[in-house]
């Protein structure tokens, strides 16, 4: 829940200007302190003073009070005013300030920095943050943070000084921020699911999977002492379990689902439990539920699922308990690559999600002039792997060789990096080994179809005219198939300095299929410096005015000029 507050005309209209999009309310400055322990987040637009006032009394603990933010009368600011991290206000101050065109003013350390903080470590990794914080996350900015990570996970930058530099922090390694000796032990940030270590902060990532196998009628107490010797006898944080585990026959076990709330249990067959192969098997088990083994295969095959092809061990063998079986399997970290597609250019056609990959990659992998585009979202400790044009499949090549290390890396390209650019050659070498996320960006031909008009709006066709990966005869009989069965067609790669004449000849192909009206645009640097966008019938059009920064679109038959832009009906009726 977010409250708004604002007692002047000019603080609530812009009140009323952010409150469906955050789904956020106006409330009166009186309803304040019966609110507080509800809120999520309030936003005052308010002077800072009036509103540190209003809120100090309040104020409790930053892990639990609302982020509050602060607007000023002008609209020129959205301040993050209290609880950043923790009650969201960061996050929230951009929001606002994106609404109300006002410039967000976050004090945070890491975020003021755009270093990774130990919160962001904790919510990259989808992980809880156990021990002092503060102290930890101060030693990271400073750089004299030793950071180890026993398990690999794929870490995002991480800054640390190093010999008057700046190096990431990445895979197994343990590193030391080149603090002198005798640095305290506080600064120590251990990457790990188990207890016991002697550090000023853990970050525990939820790598766990829990089975569990249980007589009927068994009690919710028999079951959490069960789970408790996981810590006890094993050293396990139970923070670090992701899934509990079982067979399907235990959906409804009231003692099981009493003990694991609020999570839920994932229930399996039995016939699926018994393909699994575990390290002690029980007849008597298979006999009751037709499975050798429930809490071992359910963690086992559970963890497997989650894990996506990731390699999964069992840490902890059954523990037998009071009519209850328990076991842990962990899922290993793999390295991690996104394949990044960054749009046509504009920096307001590139997508949040885009931008929050590079954030999150330690090693970014691209072309020289693709990496320009983006270097001030990339964080302090990020490895920057450039290089020109014509080096693709080997950037792709050393994108996989990297996540395959355990890094943590984004490879990017412009506009989508599934059409015609990054992600087949890398996703070619990819092995289940390494975690895949895949980014899409506005591609080219959605680019120029935008400021063309609607010239895709019914059935379409991609097609590159570069014969450096195709023979042409291969390209010649497409394009002829594209004119026959007249689909709108856009073409990539139209027209280079030393391939001038391709464009022309699929022109003539479809001059056989289609009518000398026929509207061809054509969009040079879309959204770019330069851009430039053109139209001329299909009888008219000259290839020599096209280049490799233009992306050229035929239309059907259908296709129209109306007001100047090409336009394709969803029908082959025009009203």
């Amino acid at each position: 829940m977010i409250a708004l507050f604002a007692v002047t005309d000019a603080g609530r209209r812009a009140a009323a200007e952010v409150a469906a999009p955050l789904e956020a309310r106006l409330h009166a400055l009186d309803e304040l302190p019966e609110l507080w322990p509800r809120l999520d987040a309030a936003v005052f637009f308010l002077a800072t003073g009036a509103t540190v006032r209003l809120i100090a009394p309040l104020l409790g603990d930053k892990r639990a009070d609302p982020g509050v933010v602060c607007v000023d009368e002008a609209r020129r600011f959205a301040v993050a005013l209290t609880g950043g991290h923790e009650g969201g206000a960061n996050a929230l101050a951009e929001r606002v300030g994106t609404l109300l065109g006002a410039e967000p003013v976050v004090t945070t350390a890491s975020d003021a920095t755009a270093a990774t903080g130990v919160h962001d470590l904790a919510a990259t990794l989808d992980a809880v943050v156990d021990g002092d914080a503060a102290a930890a996350g101060r030693a990271l900015l400073d750089g004299t943070a030793v950071v180890e990570n026993p398990l690999g996970v794929p870490l995002p930058p991480l800054t640390q000084r190093q010999h008057g530099g700046f190096t990431g922090v990445i895979g197994q390694q343990s590193h030391h921020a080149g603090a002198p000796a005798g640095t305290p032990a506080g600064t120590r940030i251990v990457v790990t699911d188990r207890l016991g270590e002697d550090a000023a902060v853990r970050v525990v990532p939820r790598t766990l999977v829990v089975g569990i196998g249980s007589a009927r009628g068994v009690s919710g107490e028999a079951v959490a002492s069960a789970l408790r010797r996981i810590e006890a006898d094993h050293g396990f944080d139970l923070r670090a379990v992701r899934a509990y585990a079982s067979v399907d026959l235990k959906a409804d076990e009231a003692g099981i689902l009493a003990a694991i709330a609020p999570d839920e249990l994932r229930t399996y067959p039995a016939e699926v439990l018994a393909q699994v192969a575990v390290p002690n098997p029980s007849e008597v088990v298979r006999a009751e539920v037709g499975t050798a083994s429930v809490a071992e295969a359910a963690a086992l095959h559970a963890a497997g699922e989650l894990g996506g092809g990731a390699p999964v061990e069992l840490v902890v063998e059954k523990v037998k308990g009071d009519n209850v079986t328990v076991a842990a399997a962990r899922i290993r970290p793999r390295g991690r690559l996104a394949v990044v597609g960054l749009g046509p250019g504009a920096a307001d056609l590139r997508t949040p999600r885009a931008e929050a990959e590079l954030r999150r990659a330690s090693v970014v992998v691209g072309l020289d002039q693709y990496v320009e585009q983006v270097r001030h979202h990339l964080r302090p400790g990020t490895e920057i792997r450039a290089s020109g044009l014509g080096d693709e499949e080997q950037r792709a090549a050393d994108a996989v060789a990297l996540a395959a290390k355990g890094h943590a890396v984004a490879l990017i390209g412009s506009g989508d990096a599934g059409v015609y650019a990054m992600a087949s050659p890398a996703l070619q070498q990819a092995g289940p080994g390494i975690e895949v996320v895949g980014v899409p960006g506005v591609t080219a031909a959605l680019a120029a179809a935008a400021l063309l008009g609607a010239p895709l709006g019914h059935d379409h066709v991609l097609i590159s005219l570069s014969d450096l990966h195709t023979p042409w005869p291969v390209i010649e009989r497409r394009v002829a198939a594209a004119a026959k069965a007249d689909l709108v067609t856009c073409f990539y790669n139209p027209r280079s300095r030393d391939r001038h004449w391709q464009l022309g000849a699929a022109l003539d192909a479809f001059r056989a299929h289609r009518p000398p009206s026929t509207p061809v645009g054509a969009v040079r640097q879309a959204s770019r410096s330069g851009q430039r966008v053109w139209t001329a019938p299909l009888s008219e059009f000259d290839p020599a005015e096209v280049d490799m920064l233009t992306t050229v679109v035929v239309g059907s038959s259908a296709t129209r000029m109306v007001a100047g832009r090409m336009v394709t009906p969803r029908g082959y009726r025009w009203s």
